[in-house]
C-alpha cells in the first residue's frame, strides 16, 4: 500500500509549516480585540497589599484590572494527579494570588486595554505594598528543620512521602550482598521551552451565554472539563475549546493554566474578544518547570555480579503549588527504576517538597527519563566499581526474551522485549570494539575520548479511551474526527496512513480534525505518547468499520456480492473486472442514509505499552576548555511497530536533542539568597543548537507490543529517556579513563567539567 502503514510518507503538513502558514493562537487574534497582560510578583515569598488600583484604572485605553477580590467566586486551579495510597493535604492554587505570593513570577493581577502596550503600562502603574518573608528555593534544604515555610500552618515543607516495593526484603538483600554500589544524582530543573508561548483569545456569546477560548494545549477536552467544572464553575457545555496548531507542547500543555480562566471571566464581563499572549519571560516564571529530583540510589550484588535488590530515595521539588499532575510524576517515574534488569526486590522513597519556586509538572518523559538515568548511571557506576564491562554487566542483568511477561519488583509488567539484541546492534554500528584505538588516537591530540551506553524501558500508551469517528463525504474524501492534539508529531499524516490501510486513500484526500470540543464528542488528548498506541488503533478500527460499509455499498450500485469487492486505490471494483465506482459515486448515490457514512470505534488501553531501546554516545572532551562535542551518536529502539520511519525517526532525534540539552547546556537556576530566577531568559538559560547536535545513526529492533492490537508501543518520550544517561555516561568514561574522576552532574557545560578537571589536578598535587 503506497500511503499505508509503515510507509515513509512525508508529512502533508509541512507544506503550510515551511511557508510561515500555520494558524497558532497568536495568529488568530482578531484585529478588534482587547488585549491582556499578567501582573507578576517579583518577590519570591512575600505578603503583599494592593494599595491603590485608581491610577491604573485611569490609564488611557484601559478596560478592566481583575484581582484575587474581583474573581473570588472562581475556583482554585486543581490537582488531579495524586497516587493512589496517598494521603495529600492540597493548598489553593488560586487563579491570582490574594494575600500572600510564594514564588517569583505568582499571578497578582489581570490587565486589560486596548492594546498590550496600554496593558503593561497601566501593570506598572498598580501600587503594591510588598513585605518580603524568608524563602527557600531548593527541595533538600526545605525539608530541613530550620527552613522557611512555604506554606503557613504547615508543620514544614515536606508535601507527602510514598514508598513502593518490598522494604524488608530489599534490606535482607543487601545484608546478605557480596558487593554495594551506590550514587547520588541531581536531576535539574528544566524549563520546556516549547516554539509557541502559550496564548488564549477568549469570546463571550451573550445570546447564549457561552464563551470560546482559542488556545493551545495537548488536548482541548480534559482543558475545558477540568476549567470548566473546576475554575469557572460552569457546565462544560459553556464552554467550547478550539486548539488550533501548535508549537511544541512536551507535556507542559496538558492542563489549564490561569490565564485562561482570567481570559474567560474578562471576556464575559466585558463583552469583549480577550486576547493574551505569554511573552518568553511570561513562560519562564508563568509556566509549569519540568525534573528536579535529587535521588540517592544503592545497588546490591552478589559474588557473581548478578543484581540482588535496588534501593533509591528521592527528593522531588513541588514548586510553590502543587500542578496538575506534580505529585504523580514521581511515582509514575519510580515504577520504572529497575528499568530492563532482572532485580529480585527494591524499594523507593519518595518525598515531595515545596519551595518558593514556578510549580513542576510533567516534561517530555514524565518520571521515566529521571528513572532511566538513575538505573543506568548506577549500573555504570557499579561496572566501574567492580572491574568489568558495563556491556557484560548490562547483558549477565538483562531481563531475557523467555521471562516475559516480567513483572518487576514495583509491578510492572512488560510484555515484550529484546534488550540485549538492541544493544548489541548498537556497538555493532558505533564499531564498539574499535573504541580503544579511537580513544588512542584522541590522547595523541590532547583530547578525552569516553563511550557510554544507555538501555532504557518506559512506559507509555497507556491514555484513553480516544474515540475516532470517520466520515465519507459527498466529494469522496474521509474525514476523521478525533480527541488528540498534534503538538508537532504529525497526526494528519499518520492517521491519514492508517486510514489508506484500509481504504487506499492518499493523505490529501484524508482530513483530520482535532481541537475543538465542539466538533468532537470526546477526547483524551494527547500525553504519555498515546496518540498512536490509543487513538491510532481507533482510527484502524473505524477505518475497518468505514471499509466495510463501502465495500457494501458498492455492492449494492454495482449489483453483486459484497465478497466480490475489493478497494483500491481509493477505488472500489468488482474483483477481476474493470467495473468500479468512486467513492464520492458512492455517498452521492439515491437513497444511501448519510448516518450510514459516519462510523466510530473507541479504544481504552488496559495496560500501558513498554517501548525501549539503546543510546550509544561517544564524546570527546578538550581538557583546556571542558567543551564536550559528541562524535558520535547510535540509537536502536524497539517500539513494537514502525507506523511510518520518517515520523519516527523525527520524534526520537528531537527527543534526543531534548535529553542532549539536559546534559551538556539545560540548567534552572535560582539564587539561594534573592530567590530571584537567575535563568529567566534565553540569554541565561542555555538551550540546545543544531551545531550541538550529532549526526544522528538511528534503527529499529521491533518487538511487536502483545498487548496492543496495532503492536504499536509508542516513541513520543523514547528519545528523551535515553539519551541523557548514554552522554553523561560517555562523560564519566573518558573522565574516569583520563583521570579516575568518577561521577559529574548534568548539565556537564563546559565551565563544570573543567572546574572538575582542575580540582582533580589541585588534590594530586598538594
Amino acid at each position: 500500500m503506497k500511503f499505508g502503514m509503515s510507509q515513509a510518507v512525508t508529512r502533508k503538513e509541512d507544506d503550510a509549516f515551511l511557508r510561515g502558514a500555520g494558524r497558532y493562537v497568536a495568529d488568530l487574534v482578531p484585529a478588534d480585540a482587547l488585549r491582556a497582560v499578567v501582573l507578576r510578583s517579583p518577590h519570591a515569598h512575600a505578603r503583599f497589599r494592593i494599595a491603590d488600583l485608581a491610577v491604573a484604572r485611569a490609564k488611557p485605553g484601559v478596560k478592566l484590572v481583575l484581582t484575587a477580590d474581583d474573581i473570588a467566586s472562581l475556583g482554585p486551579l486543581p490537582c488531579r494527579g495524586i497516587p493512589r495510597g496517598v494521603r495529600l493535604d492540597v493548598p489553593d492554587y488560586p487563579v491570582l494570588a490574594r494575600d500572600v505570593v510564594r514564588h517569583v513570577g505568582d499571578a497578582v493581577a489581570f490587565v486589560v486595554a486596548d492594546t498590550v502596550d496600554q496593558a503593561r503600562d497601566a501593570a506598572e502603574a498598580i501600587v503594591i505594598d510588598w513585605q518580603p518573608r524568608p524563602h527557600v528555593v531548593d527541595a533538600v534544604a526545605a525539608l530541613g528543620d530550620e527552613a522557611p515555610v512555604v506554606w503557613d500552618g504547615r508543620a514544614g515543607n515536606l508535601v507527602y512521602t510514598q514508598t513502593l516495593g518490598g522494604q524488608a526484603a530489599t534490606e535482607a538483600a543487601f545484608a546478605t550482598a557480596a558487593r554495594t554500589v551506590a550514587l547520588k544524582l541531581v536531576n535539574q530543573r528544566l524549563v520546556a521551552n516549547y516554539m509557541d508561548t502559550r496564548a488564549v483569545t477568549a469570546a463571550f456569546d451573550a445570546a447564549d451565554g457561552r464563551i470560546t477560548l482559542t488556545l493551545g494545549s495537548q488536548g482541548s477536552h480534559a482543558v475545558r472539563d477540568v476549567l470548566a467544572r473546576k475554575v469557572l464553575r460552569i457546565p462544560p457545555e459553556r464552554l467550547r475549546v478550539v486548539t488550533p496548531d501548535v508549537g511544541g507542547g512536551f507535556g507542559t500543555k496538558l492542563f489549564p493554566y490561569r490565564e485562561y480562566a482570567l481570559a474567560a471571566v474578562a471576556a464575559e464581563r466585558l463583552g469583549r474578544t480577550v486576547s493574551w499572549v505569554a511573552d518568553r519571560s511570561d513562560h519562564f516564571v508563568g509556566d509549569s518547570h519540568g525534573r528536579d529530583n535529587v535521588t540517592t540510589a544503592r545497588l546490591a550484588l552478589d559474588d557473581n555480579n548478578r543484581f540482588l535488590a535496588l534501593s533509591v530515595d528521592m527528593v522531588c521539588d513541588m514548586g510553590a503549588y502543587l500542578s496538575c499532575y506534580a505529585p504523580y510524576i514521581p511515582f509514575a517515574g519510580a515504577g520504572m527504576l529497575p528499568g530492563v534488569y532482572a532485580i529480585p526486590t527494591c524499594h523507593v522513597r519518595i518525598r515531595g517538597a515545596f519551595t518558593n519556586t514556578v510549580p513542576v509538572d510533567a516534561y517530555r518523559g514524565a518520571g521515566r527519563p529521571e528513572a532511566a538515568y538513575v538505573i543506568e548511571r548506577l549500573v555504570d557506576t557499579a561496572a566501574r566499581e567492580l572491574d568489568v564491562a558495563p556491556d557484560a554487566l548490562r547483558r549477565q542483568n538483562f531481563i531475557k526474551p523467555p521471562a516475559m511477561p516480567y513483572t518487576t519488583a514495583t509491578g510492572k509488567t512488560y510484555d515484550s522485549g529484546a534488550f540485549a539484541v538492541h544493544m548489541a546492534r548498537a556497538q555493532e554500528i558505533a564499531d564498539w570494539s574499535g573504541f580503544p584505538h579511537r580513544a588512542a588516537t584522541a590522547h595523541r591530540h590532547g583530547r578525552l575520548r569516553g563511550i557510554g551506553l544507555a538501555t532504557y524501558v518506559e512506559a507509555c500508551g497507556g491514555n484513553g479511551p480516544e474515540t475516532a469517528t470517520l466520515r465519507l463525504d459527498r466529494d469522496g474524501t474521509v474525514t476523521v474526527l478525533i480527541g488528540s492534539q498534534s503538538t508537532g508529531q504529525g497526526h494528519h499524516t499518520a492517521y491519514a496512513q492508517i486510514v489508506a490501510e484500509h481504504l487506499g486513500l492518499p493523505p490529501e484526500r484524508v482530513h483530520i480534525v482535532q481541537g475543538d470540543t465542539d466538533r468532537i464528542a470526546t477526547g483524551a488528548g494527547t500525553g504519555g505518547s498515546s496518540s498512536i498506541p490509543c487513538g491510532g488503533v481507533a482510527v484502524d478500527g473505524a477505518s475497518k468499520k468505514l471499509a466495510e460499509v463501502v465495500k457494501e455499498l458498492a455492492a449494492d450500485l454495482l449489483e453483486t456480492a459484497t465478497a466480490d469487492i475489493e478497494i483500491a486505490d481509493g477505488m472500489v471494483r468488482i474483483t477481476g473486472t474493470d467495473r468500479a465506482a468512486t467513492f464520492a459515486a458512492l455517498a452521492a448515490a439515491s437513497g444511501v442514509d448519510p448516518a450510514r457514512l459516519t462510523v466510530a470505534e473507541t479504544f481504552s488501553p488496559q495496560v500501558a505499552t513498554y517501548p525501549n531501546g539503546t543510546h550509544l554516545a561517544e564524546v570527546e572532551i578538550d581538557p583546556d576548555t571542558g567543551r564536550v562535542a559528541i562524535v558520535q551518536y547510535v540509537i536502536v529502539d524497539d517500539v513494537g511497530m514502525t507506523l511510518n520511519p520518517l515520523l519516527l525517526e523525527g520524534q526520537i532525534h528531537g527527543g534526543a536533542a531534548q535529553g542532549i540539552g539536559q546534559a551538556l547546556l539545560e540548567r534552572t537556576v535560582y539564587d539561594a539568597e534573592s530567590g530571584q530566577l537567575l535563568t529567566a531568559s534565553l540569554q541565561d538559560y542555555a538551550l540546545p543548537r543544531a551545531g550541538d547536535m550529532p549526526d544522528f545513526v538511528f534503527e529499529t529492533c521491533n518487538v511487536p507490543c502483545v498487548t496492543n492490537p496495532l503492536g504499536v508501543k509508542g516513541a513520543g518520550e523514547a528519545g528523551t529517556i535515553g539519551a541523557a544517561p548514554a552522554v553523561i555516561n560517555a562523560v564519566v568514561d573518558a573522565l574516569w579513563r583520563s583521570h579516575r574522576i568518577s561521577d559529574i552532574d548534568m548539565p556537564a557545560t563546559p565551565e563544570r567539567v573543567w572546574a572538575v578537571l582542575r580540582e582533580n589536578e589541585r588534590m594530586h598535587t598538594m
